[in-house]
Parts: C-alpha cells; sequence; structure tokens
C-alpha cells in the first residue's frame, strides 16, 4: 500500500502488467447483487498449538470509533514529513469523521469513501497503536482479518483501493526509509476486482530483490462468493521455525503465495526482519499508482460511486511455538511511593518536576494535561526506574488543534533537555486540543534509574501538542 516519494501517480507502481492483464480479461462491468453478511461474535479462538497475541472484534456500538487503545486513526493527505498523498498517489483526505470510519452495530467496522459537493474524496485509515508484531524466536507469526471489501465493481468501482497490510516499525516517524523496513500486504485491492493480491516489498527501490516498485506478489479471485459480495479471511504467515524462513499468504485457509528467505538474500532479509517488528494498517484509499495503472488512466472518474465501505469483522495476531513470545503491552499501574517513578506505568504528564514553557489545563480525559507546547518546551520527570532490560517503545497521548502546516516532534532525552533524543514520533493536528491519541515511538536504550525529558521541537514558533499522560513498554 505504501510507495515511496517521486514515484508519479500514474506509473502502475508496485504491480507486475502481465498479471494486471491476465485479470482484466476476466473482469465483468455488471454490478454484483449485494448478500447479506454476518459478524462473527467474537476473534476466533486460537487454533490448536496457536496463542492470541492481540485481536479486536469492532464489537463497539454503532456511530462510534475504534478503540484508540489499539489504533490510530491517520488523518490528511500525509504523515507530518512523509511523502505527499502517503506516497502512492491516492487522492482522498483521510479524516477521523464517523462518516468515513466507524463501528456499524453489528460486529464490523466500516471505512467508507465519500465524495463532497466539490468532487473532493474523503475516506480513513487506521494503524495499530504496537509496533512489535513478529514471530516468537524460531516460532510463526500470523496476522489475520475477516474482511468484505467495497461492494462494487465495474466502471463503478474505478478508484476504490481497500488494503489490510504491515510496515514495519522503523518507519513511523521517518518516513523515508521505505522499502528497507519491509511491507507486508496481506489484502489489497483495486477498481472491484475480484481478486485479491498479497505482496511482498523489501530491500531497495527501484529494483532491488523485490523488485520495486513491484514487489513480489501474487493474485487469485476470492473462493467461492466473490471478493467484493461477501466476507473472506485474509491470512500472512511469517514462518521463522524453518530454515530457510518463508512468508505465506492465504484467502479462506488457501495458499496462494510463498516468498522465502532465500529469495530476498541478505542484507535485506535481516534489514526487514531484525527491527523491532511490524504494525498493522486496515484503509480504503481512492485513486493511485495501483488503480490507476490497472484501468489505464486516472482514477475515480466521474462514473465512480462512493459510499460503498470495506466492513472488517475482526483483525487478529496468533504466535506459535518459539523460545519466546512477542511482549505484551504492559497494563497502567500506580506511581510507587518514595518517588521513584515506574518507567512501564503510566507516567502522568503533569506530574513533571521542572519545565520550561509548559502550562497545565483540565483534560476531558480527566485530570490534567500539559499544553501550549512548542519549539523549545520541555518537561522533567526525575527518577524515572527502568530496570535492568531497556524498553523497546513509549507511547504518549496527545492532541493537537494545531492549524495546517504547523506540526512537530515528541521526543525522549535523558538527563538533560539538550542530550541526543533516544526517540521521537511527529505530531500535527489531531483534531483538536482535546482530540486524543495514543502515538508510539521506538526508542533505544536505558536501563536503570534516570531522569527523562519529554521536549518539544518544531520548525514553526506556533504552539503544536497537548500531552496526557506517557508510558516506556518493553
Amino acid at each position: 500500500m505504501h510507495t515511496p516519494p517521486g514515484v508519479p501517480a500514474a506509473l502502475p507502481a508496485r504491480r507486475r502488467l502481465p498479471l494486471v492483464v491476465a485479470l482484466l480479461a476476466a473482469v465483468t462491468t455488471t454490478a454484483l447483487a449485494g448478500l447479506t453478511v454476518t459478524a462473527n461474535a467474537a476473534v476466533p479462538a486460537p487454533a490448536p498449538g496457536w496463542s492470541l497475541v492481540w485481536g479486536d472484534d469492532f464489537t463497539g456500538a454503532s456511530g462510534t470509533l475504534p478503540s484508540s487503545a489499539n489504533w490510530i486513526i491517520d488523518t490528511g493527505t500525509s504523515y507530518p514529513g512523509g511523502p505527499p498523498n502517503w506516497g502512492t498517489g491516492e487522492i482522498q483526505t483521510y479524516t477521523a469523521s464517523t462518516a468515513n470510519i466507524s463501528h456499524d452495530g453489528a460486529g464490523n467496522l466500516r471505512i467508507t469513501p465519500l465524495r463532497d459537493a466539490g468532487g473532493g474524496w474523503t475516506s480513513a485509515r487506521i494503524e495499530t497503536v504496537r509496533t512489535d508484531f513478529k514471530p516468537p524466536s524460531g516460532g510463526v507469526l500470523a496476522i489475520e482479518g475477516r474482511i468484505q471489501m467495497p461492494n462494487v465493481t465495474g466502471a463503478q468501482a474505478a478508484g476504490y483501493w481497500p488494503a489490510f497490510w504491515a510496515l514495519g516499525s522503523p518507519y513511523r516517524g521517518n518516513y523515508q526509509n521505505w522499502p528497507g523496513i519491509g511491507e507486508f500486504d496481506v489484502m489489497e485491492n483495486v477498481n472491484g476486482i475480484n481478486s485479491v493480491w498479497g505482496v511482498l516489498h523489501c530491500g531497495v527501490a527501484p529494483g532491488g530483490p523485490c523488485d520495486e516498485f513491484n514487489g513480489i506478489g501474487a493474485s487469485r479471485a476470492c473462493p467461492g462468493a466473490t471478493c467484493q459480495s461477501a466476507f473472506h479471511t485474509y491470512r500472512f504467515e511469517w514462518d521463522a521455525s524453518v530454515s530457510p524462513q518463508q512468508l505465506r499468504w492465504y484467502v479462506d485457509g488457501q495458499l496462494y503465495h510463498t516468498v522465502s528467505q532465500t529469495r530476498v538474500g541478505e542484507p535485506y532479509w535481516s534489514q526487514m526482519t531484525s527491527h523491532a517488528g511490524y504494525f498493522l494498517l486496515l484503509n480504503v484509499a481512492m485513486g493511485g499508482a495501483f488503480p490507476n495503472g490497472v484501468a489505464g488512466g486516472a482514477t475515480p472518474t466521474a462514473a465512480t460511486v462512493p459510499g460503498r465501505p470495506m466492513l472488517v469483522d475482526y483483525v487478529a495476531v496468533y504466535s506459535r511455538g518459539g523460545t519466546t513470545q512477542p511482549p505484551t503491552t504492559p497494563p497502567p499501574t500506580t506511581q510507587p511511593p518514595g518517588g521513584v517513578r515506574d518507567a512501564y506505568a503510566t507516567i502522568e504528564a503533569e506530574s513533571f518536576d521542572a519545565q520550561n514553557g509548559v502550562g497545565t489545563e483540565a483534560c476531558s480525559e480527566g485530570g490534567e494535561n500539559i499544553g501550549w507546547l512548542s519549539n523549545g518546551d520541555w518537561a522533567r520527570f526525575d527518577n524515572v526506574e527502568f530496570g535492568a532490560a531497556p524498553p523497546r517503545d513509549f507511547v504518549a497521548r496527545v492532541a493537537s488543534g494545531a492549524g495546517g502546516g504547523v506540526s512537530g516532534l515528541v521526543e525522549v532525552r535523558l538527563d538533560s533537555p539538550t542530550s541526543p533524543p533516544i526517540g521521537s514520533f511527529a505530531i500535527a493536528d489531531t483534531g483538536g486540543w482535546q482530540g486524543w491519541r495514543s502515538v508510539p515511538g521506538n526508542v533505544a536504550g536505558p536501563t536503570g534509574r534516570r531522569t527523562v525529558y519529554l521536549t518539544f521541537t518544531s520548525g514553526q514558533p506556533n504552539d503544536f501538542v497537548n500531552v496526557n499522560w506517557f508510558t516506556f513498554r518493553r
């Protein structure tokens, strides 16, 4: 789902044209009749020998947003400082509006592209808070989702680009290191074709071991009912229990694509597998390199109809075997007595020991948050105990009502506000100064008891973020 900066939107980036041509020959232009579909009650229990690592069954009340504990809602037309149009040439603006993304009250998440009176498109994209999904050492990881693609075909579907995929954790906050950090496309589809694509992106672009910007991909029709008219189960497995390791793609339990470790080779396999793990994404884009390349021209068109949602019944991550299990998110705990802060508990931002340029205010989520944060501001937190093993990342609860073009970095530093940052993430408008979201960022190396600084850096003088709390995760 990702194309790096500099790829023209008109090119069929990341796709092999012979495969596209073969598929187009089989496509009809007759819209499929809608089918009544139902959701499962819950994430399926793991099969024998497997364990559930994480999941979301989207059973929220009708009209509500997905859980902020599980998901970050991306907004706008790019990450702050990232390539425009999300690097793919897609033309919609992502929003956090419940018109574009919400639970349907029947156990599904709906992601719905809409077109306004001026012809502009909106849609939605979410990504997991967690960025550590990878196999246990010597084990197997499975990423699975039960999804109905937007139920639209033919000319009316031109430009629709639903996807369920994963990106390597170092991409978050960098946005310039694709494809080396790895991308697993569990399910992609364009233009209402009855086909699922499974694709690996890796190495360097253009070219490299994954033939970028094509990727190493395969596709097939959905078994039984079409991809658009019914739910199907899309699954990706990373098998580290065999040598060479394997990546495998399935639809409804049927294997249709395999990539081996030897096909990727070194140093590229290690580049995409030796980092902290992956985060998952769900979105419906409109237009861009892939649908345009298949259609042979710009999409969406005047014939494209809005309002056809992708329905997601559940997303789950499972593991099997191995000597260790992937780390889990520690639950928030209270601050221990004696003035020592547990790095792995929730640290309330307003509990700082010193500050520069920081104010406090009542928080819509309870208690207080720190605010009016701009370039050069910082908050100091003394006696933060990390223990003998370093954390893998940190998460901060942040909100921003900054105007267009205003963004900045939330950074973690040790012992001095001018020390080099050990971790950071970028933040821009989240829909308001109390529009809270949980955003993670990778960190490097702290152990023992340290003084922690949250520092705030921006190329503009404007306030750009509020912070409610933060924590570190093993």
